[in-house]
This record gives C-alpha cells, sequence and structure tokens, in this order.
C-alpha cells in the first residue's frame, strides 16, 4: 500500500513523500502509525549521510502480521520501542535489553538498521530503503520486527503512548533502573528538555527528597517545577562549565554536592558537569548520549564517585513500557501534560523549529 512519510534525503533536509509498504512476513508486524513523538535525534538524522524513513518514537494499530506472531494481533494499539532485543544473546540474557549484541542499533554497529524488518518492505522510488532505528515511525505505516512492538496495557490516547518509547522511557529508566535513586535523597537534573523532564518526573516517582533543576531558559524550569522540580537554578549561558550553578547546588545541599546528579543537555563541554555537582561517593550519569570526545580533570571523581552512560534507561521493552503504562494509569507518570503542541506530518519543520527554540515540552506529529 501506498503511504505519506517524512523521508531524510542525506544532505540536511527531508522531504514528505510516498512510500510503498507491503505485508509483514516471519516475525514482522504492519502498523497503522497514529502518533510519532519527536526529538533531537530525528533532527539529527538529517545529516547521517543516507535517505531514510525518519522516526523513532510511536505508537499506532496492528494492520497485519507475519505467521510467526504471537504477542499481538491485528487491532492492537502499540508502543514501538526502539532498541529491539533478540532474546537469545549474552547480553539479553544478562536482563541488558537495551544493549542486544545482535540487534540492537548501537552494539551491533549500525545506528539506524539493528533489528530491522526485511528492507524490501518498505520501498521509496522502486528502491528498498531503511527505517531509523529500524521504525521509521514518521510515517502512516511501518513494518518492524514483532520484539519492537508492545502492546498497550491500559487506556491512552496515540499521542500519549508515542512519547513513552523513547524520551519517557529514557528519563524514568536512567532514574530508576541505572541511577536506582534512593527515597529522600537530593537529585540535580542539568537541562530541563523531554528528557531531563521525563527525570525529574523519575525522581519523583522515586520519592527523591530534593529535585533541582537547572536550565537557562526560564520556561522550561516553569515546566520542570510542573514535573516535580523542587529548586531551579537559572543558568547564565555565559557560565563555564556551570560553575556557578555548581555552587548553587552545593549550597542548596549541605555545602556537600547532591546525591545523583543527571547531565540531559546533549552539550559535550557538560558532560562532567554532573561529577561537580555529587557529594563524595555520589552517583553522576550522562543521559543525554553524549558521543564526542571530552576532558574531564579527574579530581572530579574524588572521591568514590561513580560515572554511569546508561543506554534507553536500561529499557526492557516487554517489562518496562507496561510498568511505565501503569505509572500512568494511576496518575504518577504525567504524560499528557508534556505534549505542549501537536503537527500534521507536513508541519515536521515547523516541530523541528519549536523544538529547537525550546518552545514545547513535547511535540508529537497526528497520523492522518
Amino acid at each position: 500500500m501506498q503511504v505519506q512519510a517524512a523521508i531524510a534525503t542525506g544532505d540536511g533536509t527531508f522531504v514528505i513523500d510516498t512510500l510503498n509498504v507491503s505485508e509483514p512476513q516471519g516475525d514482522e508486524v504492519l502498523v497503522d502509525m497514529k502518533a510519532a513523538g519527536i526529538c533531537h535525534t530525528d533532527f539529527d538524522s538529517l545529516s547521517w549521510g543516507k535517505s531514510i524513513v525518519m522516526g523513532h518514537e510511536g505508537a499506532g494499530v496492528v494492520r497485519a502480521v507475519g505467521p510467526l506472531v504471537g504477542s499481538v494481533q491485528p487491532g492492537d494499539a502499540v508502543i514501538l520501542n526502539w532498541a529491539i532485543p533478540c532474546g537469545y544473546c549474552f547480553q539479553c540474557l544478562e536482563g541488558n535489553q537495551h544493549i542486544c549484541e545482535i540487534n540492537s542499533p548501537v552494539t551491533a554497529g549500525n545506528r539506524v538498521s539493528g533489528g530491522h524488518a526485511a528492507l524490501e518492505r518498505t520501498t521509496y522510488q522502486g528502491n528498498p530503503i531503511e527505517r531509523s532505528f529500524s521504525l521509521g515511525t514518521l510515517s502512516e505505516a511501518t513494518v518492524v520486527r514483532e520484539a519492537a512492538v508492545v502492546k498497550t496495557t491500559v487506556p491512552i490516547s496515540f499521542p500519549a503512548a508515542a512519547i513513552v518509547g523513547c524520551g519517557v522511557m529514557t528519563g524514568v529508566g536512567s532514574v530508576i533502573n541505572a541511577a536506582q535513586v534512593k527515597a529522600g535523597r537530593s537529585v540535580v537534573v542539568v537541562g530541563t528538555g523531554g528528557v531531563g523532564l521525563n527525570v525529574i518526573q523519575g525522581a519523583r516517582i522515586a520519592g527523591a527528597g530534593m529535585v533541582i533543576a537547572v536550565d537557562v531558559n526560564p520556561n522550561r524550569l516553569a515546566m520542570a517545577t510542573h514535573y516535580g522540580a523542587t529548586h531551579t537554578i537559572l543558568a547564565d549561558r555565559a557560565d563555564h562549565l556551570l560553575q556557578q550553578a555548581v555552587t548553587q547546588v552545593k549550597g542548596l545541599t549541605g555545602g556537600r554536592g547532591a546525591d545523583y546528579a543527571f547531565e540531559c543537555t546533549a552539550i559535550p563541554e557538560l558532560g562532567a558537569v554532573p561529577l561537580a555537582m555529587v557529594r563524595n561517593a555520589g552517583v553522576a550519569c550522562q543521559v543525554s548520549g553524549i558521543e564526542q570526545e571530552i576532558t574531564i580533570d579527574m579530581r572530579l571523581f574524588e572521591w568514590d564517585k561513580v560515572y554511569i552512560n546508561p543506554l534507553y534507561g536500561k529499557c526492557r521493552p516487554n517489562v518496562d513500557i507496561p510498568i511505565l503504562l501503569n505509572l500512568y494509569q494511576k496518575g504518577d507518570l504525567l504524560l499528557d501534560d508534556l505534549i505542549t503542541r501537536t503537527y500534521a506530518l507536513s508541519q515536521l519543520g515547523e516541530a523541528f523549529d519549536d523544538m529547537l527554540n525550546g518552545r514545547n515540552a513535547k511535540g508529537v506529529v497526528l497520523m492522518n
């Protein structure tokens, strides 16, 4: 069938054009996409140097399944996840499904096509085309592996469900699964974009006693208080390595620093800032996925500090996504509030502009 999709052209731009999507085979699932979340990685995909169907957050309804699929059936509402586990490699058996050695787009050495359904299921201008992170959610329909979908277990709108599969899972999971924040402890979050706000939510859900939000955008800080920040620090863009903010954090935490600190800015120069903000024997967590070389003063590790760099909130899709949905149903996890604005697929450029200028907590594209 023919569908409309956002396609990165490989030269820094994208087009909205027609794809051909065929029926699923084997363990594949054909999903009618209803909503797709927008994040910085989607914008980054414009510079990956290849044509690719864009998008890696989304929710939809199963249209058809291959003969080997057993967990979902046509008509099921599903959430898509981009770290697609094989279930049998060393890391999957160790419980590290997010870094599957076979299918992960990171550990398998292919940023965009680990765990993909057969490429020929999707063609563009007569040729097979890859889907971003093997999903390509900015499309009216997609064919994915069964392991890439999780059936929704609670009543939830498609826009709210769409953002669970990346930004929410990354933020909340980094707190609960990776850092394992203890109740009553202090947390500082540097950067209050979509992921940072969900780190703040995760800290609130974990029962943190103090949650300090740090950002240069006062509008973002106002959002942060809504999601659980107890204190805010308006940082100065000219403050080298946020030294003034570090001083303020220590002032709020009795002079020793926070128990946990999370970096959510994706700014390489700030990669070491969490180490400066945590106390001795505290935990610093680099959430945003900085991949550039950075220089770190080793004295920042003194003494007994732990620095972790988790992927995707250490997500186990079939375990963690239902947990998030249950938290949403209880009212603990705010999802609907996160969606500042929705867009048509034809407004994707406007959605990127709003995201890059910090206007939205989260933007979502609605499919026809």
